[in-house]
């Protein structure tokens, strides 16, 4: 059973994480300034899939867990959550409505890690990489509007 749940949470997942192709960086994102302790752009990929498998396995060990209806709502949150950011901050160009999303999503990443904690220690162990990567998105996040005050926040043509 609980690779069927690792199997539709890793679905979930990897629907999120879609949204990456479907409004990829470009140019627009290549010509900001950037903080120099940005990652390298070969990162985010390796990163994302890993915390995903671990959001994923977090997922399902709660999912199969008695008193899961907390850890399970708040995932759900943050996965909804996650899949938003994307389009926002790179389809639509709202750095700041990307940041207030990010926000929520910490908020929400960090609410799930103490539910699932609770259900399973393991699965809270899961998710803790994953408010660290999105405590980092969120600070990059925010130095990217500083460092670009003039950005209009706004989709335009390339």
């Amino acid at each position: 059973m609980i690779w069927i749940c690792f199997a539709i949470f890793l679905g979930a997942c990897f629907g999120a994480g879609a949204t990456g192709g479907l409004f990829p960086p470009g140019d627009w994102y290549a010509r900001l300034q950037k903080p120099t302790w940005t990652p390298p752009n070969w990162l985010f990929p390796v990163a994302w899939t890993t915390l995903y498998i671990c959001m994923a396995a977090a997922g399902a060990r709660a999912a199969v867990s008695e008193g899961n209806g907390i850890a399970m709502a708040l995932w759900s949150l943050q996965i909804a959550l996650n899949g938003l950011w994307t389009p926002v901050f790179f389809g639509l160009r709202r750095m700041k409505l990307g940041l207030l999303v990010l926000s929520l999503l910490w908020l929400s990443v960090a609410a799930a890690l103490v539910a699932l904690w609770q259900v399973d220690w393991i699965a809270g162990l899961l998710f803790v990489p994953y408010l660290a990567w999105v405590t980092v998105a969120g600070a990059l996040n925010l130095s990217v509007i500083r460092l670009n005050p003039g950005e209009t926040g706004r989709a335009q043509e390339n």
